[in-house]
C-alpha cells in the first residue's frame, strides 16, 4: 500500500517540460519515407530539401512528385558513379558555382536573409551543389563520347534554328564559322540530354522502386 502511495505522489508531483517545449514537441514533423529502391530509401525530408533549393536557386520549385522523380534519378546516377569510382568535383569548382549563385544577390546580406526566409544552411546549399555537379559530370563523362555531331547537323541548326531566332530580334546574323563550335555544343548537350533520359528510363525499369502513399506508415 505505501508503494502504492509513493508512485501516486511521484506521478502527481513529478517537474513537466515547460508548454512551450511539449507544444513544438507535439508540432515537430515527424519525417516519413516516401520511396524505397532496392535497399535505400527516400525520405520526405529530402523532398523539402530539393523543393528549398530548387527556390533558392531557379525561384521556384516543382511539384513533389517531379522532385521525387528527380531524388530517384539522382540515386540511379550515383549509386553508378560510385561504384565506377567518379571521382567527387574539386573544391574550386564548388566555390565558382557557390559564387556564381551568391552573385546572383545584391549583396551578402540579401543572400543570408533568403537562406534564412527559405530555412536552409549555407552548409546544405553547398552539399547540394556539390552533389548537382558531380550528377552533371558524370552524366556528361558518360554520354559526351557517344554523341555524333555532323557538319550536316551544324548547317541544319544554323539555318533552320538559330537564322529564325535572331530573326525575330532583328540582332545581327554571324557567320557559320563564327558560331560552329557554340552550335556543336548546343547539340552535343541535346544528345547527352536526350541519351541520359533513355538510360535513366531503362535502369529505373529494372529496379525495384516502391512509393509509398501518404498516411500509409504508422
Amino acid at each position: 500500500m505505501r508503494s502504492a502511495i509513493v508512485i501516486f505522489v511521484l506521478l502527481v508531483f513529478a517537474p513537466r517540460p515547460p508548454l512551450a517545449f511539449r507544444a513544438r514537441a507535439q508540432s515537430r514533423v515527424v519525417d516519413r519515407i516516401v520511396a524505397r529502391i532496392e535497399g535505400d530509401i527516400i525520405l520526405e525530408s529530402q523532398v523539402r530539401e530539393l523543393g528549398t533549393f530548387q527556390q533558392l536557386v531557379e525561384g521556384h520549385a516543382e511539384s513533389e512528385n517531379k522532385l521525387l522523380s528527380e531524388l530517384i534519378e539522382q540515386w540511379v546516377v550515383e549509386t553508378e558513379a560510385n561504384a565506377s569510382h567518379f571521382p567527387q568535383p574539386a573544391q574550386s569548382e564548388v566555390d565558382r558555382e557557390l559564387a556564381r549563385l551568391t552573385g546572383e544577390f545584391a549583396n551578402p546580406e540579401n543572400y543570408a536573409a533568403r537562406l534564412n526566409q527559405l530555412g536552409i544552411s549555407a552548409a546544405q546549399v553547398r552539399q547540394m551543389l556539390t552533389r548537382q555537379i558531380y550528377d552533371e559530370r558524370y552524366v556528361d563523362y558518360k554520354f559526351r563520347p557517344t554523341v555524333p555531331v555532323e557538319t550536316s547537323d551544324i548547317d541544319a541548326y544554323y539555318k533552320k534554328e538559330l537564322l529564325p531566332e535572331l530573326a525575330k530580334t532583328n540582332q545581327p546574323v554571324p557567320a557559320r564559322a563564327a558560331v560552329e563550335e557554340q552550335i556543336r555544343e548546343v547539340l552535343t548537350q541535346r544528345g547527352i540530354s536526350d541519351l541520359a533520359a533513355k538510360w535513366l528510363e531503362d535502369t529505373k525499369s529494372r529496379l525495384k522502386i516502391e512509393i509509398e502513399a501518404p498516411g500509409s506508415q504508422p
